[in-house]
């Protein structure tokens, strides 16, 4: 419970062991690699070695613990026996009531052996500390001049978010200083996604700097040493059975425990991490060291708990929850009557899709009513209660906006009812839940029992709202209020639905748009297999970019203005402009997360990123969706592009093609033998 972000576990003070480590462990990255790698050069005086560290990223990537490993592999490397470790350990420990400093430095060659000159200086967080006369931008800039300028008996180490480095650039602009501003451009050049962005480590043109984009490099994927992605390692330590408990409090029922247990098969585990990495892929996004420890806290300790149950460990809320359930009976009350749906959400599946049309609690609440269930039916009441609690205030605010985007692009729910999943007695495609459990919950349930998809708590409650699903075909249910009996019966069904679907779902990544997550990820990863797959991307883009066998510039509009009528347009028109794969800068680089293609424009190219929505579109386009169609996101990135490559068209005062203006609807000119010729449509010039 403690690795969630917003608790003492989710910030890392740097040499403090009590403090945002969750797990008590060092998860390897390909960072912390080269860092390690960076410390033996150092230490051996190789003069290739960058002398100028900048550690580049947002809070929970990474970076305090990054510094830590940089300095104990310094401290090995130099024989320093500890010293250097304690030292700074003691810099950043000062005494009661004096901040922690911003800058330190000390003479790490004295505590080597054997002796030698080499000082260093350790930036902890460039965002603190500083005056209103000198902020912690100046203080940057002033810093990397002296860095920079300094022989090689410096080193410089300095963790930096984005914003700062802005802030630096500015400075420097302000102040007139073009050596800064020309390294500071350089800084967010590099650690840029763009395809024209150069090399990170050495910096390009300053080969004495080594910057790293902490937030560029997936934690879902194995280092380039071949160890396990971050992600998994922070789940198996997660999950490890020796840090629980022996005995649980709530038996079979605990969600928890049942979470555990899931996700100590490799089937599980497999898939929890695929969907994390496409979500990553379709959304753009990364997850930060914090954002993984917050989720995994959030799925395996602390889903669905009632604000007045926080006190209560896991296993003991759970154990609450299953005596509150026990104890349902007679007239419904909120915290008896949806006891066991809470305990259903909180097994991992649900946690990470979450979502349920709490807006349809009312109506729902007012049909109970109507049919006379309010006061004897535990169950009925239970759905409401469920849905009701669903408004808020039921997830950590820190990692809620990434759940729900991932529960809006992964929803199981929601996956296609062709795609297969694999349970006892063979492959059962997700439709066959959905026919089953149209017609009736007990139909549903009894092939989900048969074919071994559901927990005992979800099979528990699946049988309850079978028998409230029967209960509403009653016909002294029924004559009540037919139309109300129907609408609790399709809430009913469409919740059971939902839970298997969920439930089966996410234990084997059956999720929407799968087998094109699946293919977007190797296009991105697989360096050596892209070819074919790019190539076949960069021919549907050029069909989109192009006007058949032309390409059209409007030369009577800027840039989101819409078209005017046909007699007010003028259009140059050039022949088709190709279209082709761009290879990837991987050069001193982060491994791509992206890849780009390159556009004709004049006598230059444009890139453009293969974004997840692009591929997805081009996807589509094969399988018959009319460009009109396509989402506002690709048509917003295909504007743009065509706006690119306009402007160098027309600029380009050496085409080599015939361009063609087109004024209005029937005058049209013409270069030709050097002489511009304007002529009549369907008239000789």
């Amino acid at each position: 419970m403690a690795w969630s972000g917003n608790r003492g576990g989710g910030v890392r003070r740097l040499f403090d062991p009590a403090s945002g480590r969750p797990g008590a462990m060092v998860f390897e990255t390909n960072l912390l690699h080269q860092l390690r790698d960076w410390a033996r050069k150092v230490a051996e005086g190789d003069e290739h070695a960058p002398r100028v560290i900048l550690l580049v990223g947002g809070p929970g990537n990474g970076k305090t613990e990054a510094v830590e490993a940089t300095i104990a592999a310094l401290d090995a490397s130099l024989g320093c026996d500890g010293g250097l470790v304690s030292t700074l350990a003691t810099s950043y420990h000062p005494p009661e009531g004096m901040p922690v400093p911003r800058f330190v430095e000390i003479d790490a060659g004295s505590l080597s052996s054997p002796v030698r000159t080499l000082r260093l200086q350790v930036v902890q967080d460039a965002s603190v500390g500083g005056t209103a006369a000198r902020p912690p931008a100046q203080l940057l800039v002033e810093e990397l001049g002296e860095a920079v300028s300094s022989p090689g008996t410096l080193a410089y180490l300095c963790c930096v978010n984005r914003g700062v480095l802005d802030d630096a650039m500015i400075h420097a602009i302000d102040s007139d200083l073009p050596d800064a501003r020309e390294l500071l451009e350089m800084i967010a050049r590099a650690v840029s996604q763009t395809a024209e962005a150069p090399a990170c480590w050495p910096l390009e043109g300053f080969p004495n700097v080594g910057v790293w984009p902490m937030d560029a490099e997936s934690l879902a994927e194995p280092t380039e040493a071949g160890d396990a992605p971050p992600a998994e390692a922070i789940l198996a330590r997660a999950i490890d059975a020796t840090m629980w408990s022996v005995a649980c409090a709530a038996g079979p029922a605990c969600p928890f425990c049942r979470s555990r247990k899931l996700l100590s098969a490799s089937r599980e585990s497999a898939s929890l991490l695929k969907m994390l990495r496409w979500f990553e892929l379709a959304t753009g996004k990364r997850w930060a060291f914090r954002d993984l420890f917050s989720l995994f806290s959030h799925i395996l300790a602390a889903s669905g708990t009632p604000k007045a149950r926080v006190a209560l460990g896991p296993c003991d809320w759970a154990a609450a929850l299953v005596e509150a359930d026990q104890r349902a009976a007679g007239r419904p009350k909120r915290d008896t009557s949806a006891a066991l749906f809470w305990l259903v959400s909180a097994q991992y599946q649900h946690a990470l899709f979450h979502s349920w049309d709490w807006t349809l609690a009312s109506s729902l609440l007012k049909d109970v009513k109507d049919l006379g269930l309010h006061e004897t039916n535990n169950t009925a009441m239970g759905l409401c209660y469920f849905l009701q609690s669903r408004a808020s205030g039921y997830m950590p605010a820190m990692i809620a906006p990434l759940l729900d985007d991932m529960d809006h692009l992964l929803d199981p729910a929601l996956a296609p009812p062709e795609h297969e999943v694999v349970l006892w007695g063979g492959n059962v495609p997700l439709g066959d839940f959905d026919a089953r459990f149209s017609r009736s919950v007990r139909e549903g349930l009894d092939f989900a029992i048969r074919t071994r998809a559901l927990s005992q708590i979800e099979r528990t409650l699946l049988e309850r709202l079978a028998d409230l699903d029967e209960l509403l075909g009653t016909p002294h249910i029924r004559r009540r209020r037919p139309t109300a009996a129907t609408r609790v019966q399709r809430a009913a069904r469409d919740f059971a639905c939902r839970i298997t679907r969920r439930s089966v779902g996410a234990r084997q990544a059956a999720v929407p748009d799968a087998a094109l997550l699946d293919r977007f990820h190797r296009l991105v990863t697989d360096a050596d297999g892209r070819g074919h797959e790019l190539h076949e991307v960069a021919i549907q883009v050029e069909d989109l970019l192009n006007n058949g066998a032309n390409f059209d510039v409007s030369l009577s509009t800027t840039f989101g203005q819409p078209m005017p009528p046909v007699r007010s347009r003028a259009i140059l028109e050039v022949s088709r402009r190709r279209v082709y794969a761009r290879e990837a800068n991987v050069a001193g680089r982060p491994s791509p997360s992206l890849c780009f293609l390159n556009v004709e424009a004049g006598g230059s190219s444009q890139p453009i990123a293969v974004t997840y929505d692009l591929f997805k579109a081009v996807s589509d386009l094969e399988r018959g969706l009319s460009p009109a169609s396509l989402p506002h996101s690709v048509l917003a990135l295909l504007d743009t592009t065509r706006a690119r490559m306009a402007g160098s068209i027309v600029r380009d005062k050496h085409v080599q093609d015939r361009p063609t203006i087109h004024l209005g609807d029937s005058l049209t000119i013409e270069r030709h033998r050097g002489r511009f010729i304007a002529r009549k449509r369907g008239r000789r010039p």
